[in-house]
């Protein structure tokens, strides 16, 4: 079996351009998913998190694989849905307020018993607190705006700004949570050249 990439095949959703936003649908597709809450630069809680989502995404890839069927396919980057109890108040500057579900795409064939299995050999591997939080969710965001941001984390308010403008100057209202798409390791990959898919959900706009 060749090796499925999921972000080759879904192109359209993983490729943006970092000039001008664009409109998407996003279908139902299936993820790991974990919840938390607070600023993820100093929360213990998000380091378990997105440490747990890894650790079960790569096992059971690896557990798939070493299958009779031989299923082979790249492990997708994180993501994350970040919102606050008022979106109105949604802000870089109040970190410590944001709710959050940090996510990794699954391909189709990954089944709940796959991630059950996964979970019981990950376990036994290594200490993972946060890993009985984790689970397979499929989540449909449908009718989207995106761009493309290059550079830093913390410089992203610009281009938030641009989306936002996007949507609006369009006939549509924003709608659901800031989804961001992180292409890029931070490890190895410096500030300035980071990619990340802004990524917001969107209505068309009542007519009247």
């Amino acid at each position: 079996m060749l090796k499925l990439d999921l972000k080759r095949k879904l192109r359209h959703l993983y490729n943006p351009s970092p000039r001008q936003p664009e409109i998407v649908e996003a279908p139902a597709m299936n993820y790991l998913m974990i919840d938390g809450a607070g600023d993820p630069n100093i929360s213990p809680a998000y380091q378990e998190a997105v440490s747990a989502l890894y650790s079960l995404a790569y096992t059971i890839k690896f557990m798939l694989k070493k299958s009779a069927d031989g299923l082979d396919y790249t492990v997708m980057g994180l993501e994350g849905l970040w919102w606050a109890g008022n979106m109105d108040q949604f802000s870089l500057n109040r970190k410590d307020d944001w709710l959050w579900t940090m996510m990794i795409l699954q391909p189709e064939f990954v089944t709940a018993e796959h991630v059950s299995r996964g979970r019981d050999e990950a376990a036994r591997k290594r200490d993972l607190p946060a890993l009985d939080r984790v689970r397979l969710e499929s989540f449909h965001e449908g009718l989207c705006a995106q761009i493309m941001h290059i550079g830093p984390y913390a410089a992203e308010a610009p281009t938030i700004e641009k989306l936002h403008e996007f949507i609006a100057a369009g006939g549509y209202i924003r709608r659901g949570k800031h989804h961001e798409i992180y292409l890029s390791d931070p490890n190895r990959v410096a500030p300035e050249r980071l990619k990340t898919i802004i990524r917001q959900p969107v209505d068309a706009a009542h007519a009247g």
